[in-house]
């Protein structure tokens, strides 16, 4: 019997294929059944502006949606890299282990985002990638997605872009941790969740932050007790209100002033 996936829907079983690739002998799925074209991330995801039957092509490589217990690794550090991953829903979080020192939190992923980039290059995991919460993400064989975006000059140039959002946030990074204080790094961290929820039609203003305090500050080199006193004082200011890890922005123009006294925003992607 079909499961059912993240959205509710029933699973469809994927296309199987030959050793080639191509789809094996036996009737095929229509393209509009496909799951990417049911799925309510498709205009966030990779085959974002395929045609009909590219988009089968790329249903038919999916592994069936992997689900994650709070906590479960994804991926370990320095694990041999063979596949990308998309999050269908949930988060997780980067880690990269540090000897002498703190492991330090990298990223923060969110539903409709590529996990693995970083380890094409050496073909091993730069990181460990832990499940926030209840999650569930589709993987792409890295090997079957390369011969595909040969033929499908759409997906290979999401995947550039996929890419080029990565550099791009790697570069942010060091500016927000470049000379500007903790209000300004937690100001513009706030901001960036707030513009990555509202992409994905969610609120821009109440979120839910899946992440820990101590995960927070460890992504923006700052302590744990820091990240407190300044939600604390950013709270007594009405810059925002906190219901255990429901955020809300109260004052949206003052956060945005005081993340701008300093370099670019940033969210963690």
């Amino acid at each position: 019997m079909a499961g059912r996936d993240p959205a509710g829907e029933e699973a469809v079983p994927v296309v199987v294929t030959d050793k080639s690739g191509k789809p094996a002998q036996g009737r095929r799925r229509p393209a509009d059944e496909t799951r990417c074209a049911r799925c309510a991330l498709h205009a966030r995801c990779l085959p974002l502006g395929l045609e009909l039957e590219a988009l089968a092509s790329f249903d038919a490589i999916i592994e069936h949606p992997r689900p994650l217990k709070r906590g479960q690794a994804l991926m370990r550090q320095d694990q041999r890299f063979e596949s990308l991953y998309v999050v269908r829903s949930g988060s997780l979080k980067q880690v990269v282990e540090q000897v002498g020192q703190r492991d330090q939190v990298t990223h923060f992923h969110l539903p409709g985002e590529v996990v693995g980039l970083d380890g094409i290059a050496e073909s091993r995991c730069y990181g460990s990638v832990v499940a926030l919460e209840s999650t569930f993400v589709c993987e792409l064989p890295f090997h079957r997605l390369d011969d595909l975006a040969e033929q499908v000059p759409a997906l290979r140039g999401e995947l550039y872009r996929c890419m080029s959002r990565e550099l791009r946030n790697d570069q942010r990074m060091m500016c927000l941790l470049s000379g500007r204080t903790a209000d300004q790094r937690l100001a513009s961290f706030m901001l960036g969740l707030s513009e990555r929820f509202r992409s994905r039609g969610c609120s821009p203003y109440c979120f839910h932050l899946s992440m820990s305090r101590s995960d927070i500050g460890s992504y923006l080199g700052l302590a744990l007790e820091t990240v407190s006193r300044v939600i604390a004082r950013f709270q007594e200011q009405g810059l925002v209100s906190v219901e255990g890890r429901e955020l809300c922005i109260e004052d949206h123009p003052a956060l945005v002033a005081l993340a701008e006294e300093g370099a670019g925003r940033h969210s963690g992607a």
